[in-house]
């Protein structure tokens, strides 16, 4: 009984990082798609889709299993001893597989031309910087994640500072990289779009910045239970326990 349960739970979680990616993917992308049909600024569009389909998820299905819908994520929380392999093996596996749907779904109401136009392509500036950008940017957004997740002064803070974050990367990153800091958003598009320009940037560079990022918590930010000597917002003075905390492991 107890090793069914187990299996329940794994499916479960694996279920919810597959349709936590899903909502991500497919509400980012199709803003892209809309903003280019509605003649909008992509740049503000689709930085804010991504941020709040991001928080949108994490309502909805972080609580289930963390929340990561990230293969870079789920590879710091690895590092981090957080995650098991199966799980990190796992979650991978749904995290890709929800972007391939959200990709299949856009494809159903639009067309191939239209979903490769959400594709992330290296930017005026060419792949080297590219590669920079999802390197540094991931780095910095799962470095927030990490510490976000756990942080007994600002955890309750998580659910709002976490999609932030994602917002300001894609603000930032957009027209150098396209900004993806997530290889399941990249490929989904590439995948169902036909459109590989560039794609090992978008594969190898954001699990290189998540294990940048994993470092930089291990060595300079976790272990460390003292209150930090700046002075944070009154509100954050009295933090719930870390369970409240959507993308707290559970």
């Amino acid at each position: 009984m107890a090793q069914l349960e187990r299996y329940q739970a794994e499916w479960q979680r694996y279920a919810a990082e597959l349709l936590g990616t899903f909502v991500l993917v497919f509400v980012g992308c199709t803003s892209i798609i809309g903003a280019q049909q509605a003649a909008a600024p992509v740049l503000l569009v689709a930085a804010f889709a991504f941020g709040i389909a991001l928080l949108a998820g994490l309502y909805a299905f972080g609580e289930v299993s963390g929340g990561h819908f990230n293969p870079a994520v789920s590879l710091a929380m690895f590092l981090d001893k957080r995650l098991p392999v199966y799980d990190l093996i796992g979650y991978w596996v749904a995290q890709f597989v929800g972007g391939i749907l959200a990709a299949l779904v856009l494809l159903i109401g639009t067309s191939q031309d239209q979903v490769a136009s959400t594709a992330t392509v290296p930017g005026f500036e060419g792949d080297g910087t590219a590669f920079l950008m999802e390197l540094v940017f991931t780095a910095i957004f799962v470095a927030v994640i990490l510490q976000a997740s756990t942080s007994l002064k600002f955890g309750s803070s998580a659910l709002v500072a976490i999609p932030l974050t994602l917002v300001a990367v894609h603000l930032a990153a957009i027209p150098f990289s396209g900004s993806s800091v997530n290889p399941a958003r990249t490929l989904r598009p590439d995948l169902v779009g036909n459109e590989w320009d560039g794609f090992l940037n978008y594969l190898i560079a954001p699990p290189l910045g998540a294990a940048l990022a994993w470092a930089a918590h291990a060595f300079i930010v976790k272990g460390q239970v003292t209150p930090p000597e700046a002075a944070v917002a009154e509100v954050l003075e009295e933090p719930p326990p870390p369970a409240a905390t959507a993308t707290q492991e559970r």
